[in-house]
């Protein structure tokens, strides 16, 4: 196992964050808050002098890492398996707008049953498994002892880093979402990854996501 270290940057909030909206891999750009928001959490992370940075190819997640990139001279690579979870139908949808609508899938999901979202979209265990392989796909970019930032979404970054220290799913909703512009951090330990720290960056705010 690579002895890098991992951090993983949810993107800036979006006008369907604020609104909370299903966004899903509908292209979405930062909102004005969004970007100064990924401004102000490039500053601190490039005080971590990453050698590498990867990213979500979707615009929120592209914009973030841009951020510092602008600070490192650091060029970005990107994975599509760093996009969030495909939301199928849903997407545009708010939380009230769906739970009306679809009900009885609302009830399963709140039970925690893993379902396919918008019919034609991911499971849950579907993003964790592809987020992970990009996890680790962005720490053989760098030597050991060195960082890489992986800018990605809410869900993914949360199911996929609880994939990459070995939990299963039964224990994923143990980990809270992750607000705008926060990040986690993992590096490797005896037996495998562990995280370090978990929603990083800014004192405790709304978690405005499709991780719900």
């Amino acid at each position: 196992m690579t002895a890098a270290r991992l951090v993983v940057w949810r993107h800036g909030r979006t006008g369907w964050n604020y609104t909370d909206r299903f966004q899903g891999q509908t292209d979405i750009p930062l909102d004005e808050v969004g970007l100064r928001q990924a401004e102000t959490a490039a500053a601190r992370l490039a005080a971590l002098r990453p050698a590498a940075i990867v990213a979500s190819d979707l615009k929120r997640a592209a914009q973030t890492a841009a951020a510092l990139a602008r600070l490192t001279g650091l060029e970005v690579s990107y994975d599509p398996d760093l996009r969030e979870i495909h939301v199928g139908s849903w997407a545009g949808m708010t939380r009230v707008e769906f739970a009306a609508r679809h009900p009885d899938i609302h009830a399963r999901m709140e039970a925690g049953e893993d379902v396919r979202r918008g019919g034609d979209g991911e499971t849950v265990a579907e993003v964790a498994e592809r987020a992970e392989k990009a996890f680790r796909r962005a720490t053989e970019l760098v030597a050991d002892g060195e960082t890489v930032v992986v800018a990605s979404h809410g869900l993914a970054t949360r199911v996929g880093v609880a994939r990459l220290v070995g939990l299963t799913s039964a224990h994923w909703d143990a980990f809270g979402g992750l607000s705008n512009c926060s990040w986690v951090v993992c590096e490797p330990g005896r037996r495998g990854w562990r995280i370090v720290e978990w929603n990083a960056g800014t004192l405790p705010e709304p978690v405005l996501s499709d991780d719900r």
